[in-house]
Order: structure tokens, then sequence, then C-alpha cells
């Protein structure tokens, strides 16, 4: 039986789950583009373009939908536009939102966990706040998945510091959580298979860790100069840069072990590194 994932704003993390099912998975994806869905095409993704093409038939014939699209400022475009729609969608076995650990707003290095309240200490977090509740109101099969910082290949410090844009920024008190595109796609695969309607997972790797450290140890494993420390008051930033910074944090993960059964592959900034170098020189044995 051949299972249908439709996946609204097929992104970073929506294409490393798409590239792990199995064979018996059929996956139609959205991008925003005619070029980004001819992009998808070329990966083996039935693309539509959104919004633009009338996902109802998609809708109808999927059995698993997730979506990856940020909120606005006006809210949560897929609500606006298919929330009626996804209201009648009573087929779909499992349902499930990408969000963020930001929705816990700033605990001064403390750690939070998925009963932590929800305290955003910025309008994206407030966004998403209102997005997870407005997803909830549906009455679907919804899984609620609050990402970390996310990084893996071509989106890593390693490419920062080759590309000469890495800073070492340092506030004092300053960590931050981070997870593996890989490690998302596990736990996504894994709440799938197995739907716990009502579940909130927070995705995040065993160690949350000051960026400047993550930083330096990019650029040794790459033998290249650790960038200066520059305090954070001197920081040349964006404003949405500088915004990460107003929380610091450390998330715990244990739901996704506990719950799902996973066992991280890249459990520290350390492991992920070193996988996406080993891979990236091996690329280039071949």
């Amino acid at each position: 039986m051949t299972e249908t994932l439709l996946s609204i704003g097929h992104g970073y993390s929506a294409r490393e789950l798409a590239q792990s099912l199995g064979p018996g998975w059929r996956v139609i994806g959205t991008s925003r583009s005619p070029e980004g869905a001819e992009a998808l095409r070329r990966t083996g993704i039935e693309a539509r373009v959104w919004p633009g093409e009338d996902l109802g038939p998609d809708l109808a014939e999927a059995t698993h939908l997730l979506t990856s699209v940020p909120p606005g400022a006006s809210g949560d475009p897929v609500l606006t536009a298919l929330g009626e729609t996804l209201r009648e969608a009573r087929h779909l076995r499992w349902v499930g939102y990408l969000s963020t650990t930001g929705v816990y707003g700033d605990h001064a290095g403390g750690w939070v966990d998925e009963t932590t309240p929800l305290t955003p200490a910025t309008s994206r977090g407030a966004a998403r706040v209102a997005a997870e509740a407005g997803w909830a109101e549906l009455g679907l099969p919804l899984h609620i998945f609050r990402l970390a910082g996310i990084y893996g290949p071509g989106r890593s410090p390693l490419d920062r510091v080759r590309e000469g844009r890495a800073q070492r920024i340092v506030k004092e008190g300053q960590v931050f959580s981070r997870i593996h595109v890989a490690d998302i796609a596990q736990v996504l695969a894994a709440s799938m298979a197995a739907p716990d309607p009502g579940s909130v997972y927070n995705l995040a790797d065993d160690e949350p860790a000051p960026p400047e450290d993550v930083i330096a140890f990019a650029a040794e494993m790459l033998g290249l100069p650790v960038p200066p420390a520059i305090p954070f008051e001197e920081a040349d930033l964006s404003p949405m840069a500088r915004s990460f910074y107003a929380e610091s944090k450390r998330v715990r993960n244990d739901r996704i072990k506990t719950g799902l059964g996973v066992h991280l592959r890249h459990p520290d900034y350390r492991a992920g590194l070193a996988a996406l170098l080993e891979t990236e020189r091996a690329a280039t044995i071949r």
C-alpha cells in the first residue's frame, strides 16, 4: 500500500525526510516558484507551486501532511488559505507541524522541556505560539516538532568558516541548542511510523553550547584560523541575527528518545561536524 505525504513548504528539513522514506512512499511537495518546483521534480518529488495551484485534490489523496511554512505578520498562511479544507480532512493519519524552540523564550541558560510554559521573547516566537494553537484547533492528528538551530550539508559552521562569514560572537552565559537535519528526518519518520496525536517533541541534540565554541571547533577541524572573539555589544549583526541572542536556553530532548525510541546519529555538534567533513572528503576522493 502506497502512503502519500503532502509536504507544504518542502524545504531543507522536509527534503531530508523525503530522501529517507522508503519506496512505498509518494511525496508531493510545494514550492513558492515554478523554478523551485522544477528543482523538486528533479529529485523525484511531485511538485506543486503554492500559493497558486489547488492543493485540494492532493490533500484528498494524502495520508500524511507536513507543514514547514512559517507564520507571517498576518498569521499562518496555510491555515489562512486551507483551514476549512483541512478541518474536514479526517482521513489524515498523521499531521506534522515544524515549529521552533523559540516558543519558550529566554531562560537565562536554563533547561526547558515540552512542559515548559510558552513565554516567547520575540515576535517570531509569539507568531509560532499562535500558529501551534491554530493547528491544534483543527482537530487533526497533530504532532508538533519544536526545532532547535538546524545545521547540515551546505548549512553548517564549516561552510561559514570556509567562506569567511563566521563570527565568534561572545555574550556571557549565551548557549544555543542545535540539531542535525538528518536527526530531524529520523524523528519525523519515527513519529509517522508510530503516530501519537497531540504529542509535542523538542528536536535538539544532547549538548547545548556557546556559539563561539562551535565556530572555533569548525575552524580547527578545517585547519583554518579561529576567528577572533567579538563582544556581542560590538558585533555587526542584522536585527534578526541580533534577536537570536535575546534568548539563551538549554533544550531537553528526552521525549524523542523515550517516546519514539530515537538514537541521535549526531548527539553533539562535534559528532555532527565531523560527519559532515568526512562525507565531504569522501565525495572529493570519489
